[in-house]
């Protein structure tokens, strides 16, 4: 029998606060932020990472890629500027229990790609960008500037990795993640979902300067425990908070939930196939 999806509507005054960003932050380390990790195990496998590479993570969050990477042998560097939340959580990962040097000289800066940048260190030999772009206009035109920026700390030749979301046919996510530009109210300057374009890396790319050199597709199926947890997790993504903004927070969740209905398996869990694309560009 299919469990009762939908959270009761409560009547309020005024829109709901958002949740805590210290439970949103929580929520994308423990359940959202595992989806991309056949994407992460596809790149290092592919760019062959170990003992020998120096990698700059831009946008880093919670670590979860560079902790990967760091159990190759890499020496690893995250930065990120949009939620210290998400970069304790790193740092937790990343710095042994007690310790106030991590090993191997792994960073973590909260700021700018600039920042990260070391007098007489070696340069980075591997860059990525693991935030997929192609879903929310206006997605990549941060990423231009972050890449600029990183690409003096890197050597001739240097690998960067950029993620974008697949076509919607096949992002079974799409139709959920549609919730939000439903609901977020326009005159507000609500950031609006788009369909995944062809080219959407390739533009990021030419625009930063960077040479296309190969491509892949990843499929990166987000399941969760029951309906609850991927309510959680996908509100953990940030793309559902002009909606919350534009209604409050218990509309959101109840109208997320209802979207995840054809997703539902019989166990209760939920289950949406995913591919994602990545290309790899090289600094010239």
């Amino acid at each position: 029998m299919t469990p009762t999806l939908v959270r009761q509507h409560l009547p309020h005054a005024g829109p709901a606060p958002r949740a805590d960003r210290g439970a949103r932050a929580r929520d994308w380390a423990e359940i959202q932020e595992r989806m991309l990790v056949p994407l992460y195990e596809a790149v290092y496998e592919r760019l062959e990472v170990g003992g020998g590479t120096r990698l700059l993570g831009l946008g880093c969050g919670a670590g979860l890629a560079l902790l990967m990477a760091a159990s190759r042998g890499a020496a690893v560097t995250g930065v990120d500027s949009s939620s210290p939340e998400r970069l304790a959580f790193a740092r937790e990962r990343l710095l042994p229990e007690g310790g106030s040097t991590p090993p191997r000289g792994h960073r973590l800066v909260a700021g700018s790609p600039g920042d990260a940048a070391v007098a007489g260190a070696p340069a980075y030999n591997l860059v990525t960008a693991f935030e997929p772009i192609g879903c929310v206009s206006g997605d990549s035109e941060g990423l231009g500037s972050l890449l600029a920026e990183a690409a003096p700390l890197t050597g001739r030749g240097t690998p960067v990795v950029l993620v974008g979301w697949g076509p919607p046919e096949r992002c079974s996510t799409s139709a959920v993640l549609r919730v939000a530009t439903k609901l977020a109210d326009p005159l507000r300057g609500a950031v609006c979902l788009r369909a995944a374009r062809r080219d959407d890396l390739e533009e990021v790319a030419q625009r930063a300067g960077l040479r296309p050199d190969g491509s892949g597709r990843v499929a990166c199926p987000f399941g969760y425990a029951d309906v609850d947890s991927a309510v959680r997790g996908l509100l953990s993504t940030g793309l559902f908070d002009a909606a919350v903004d534009a209604t409050d927070q218990a509309q959101v969740d109840k109208e997320v939930a209802e979207a995840l209905h054809p997703h539902l398996r019989r166990d209760g869990t939920v289950w949406m196939p995913n591919v994602f694309r990545y290309l790899i560009a090289r600094t010239v």
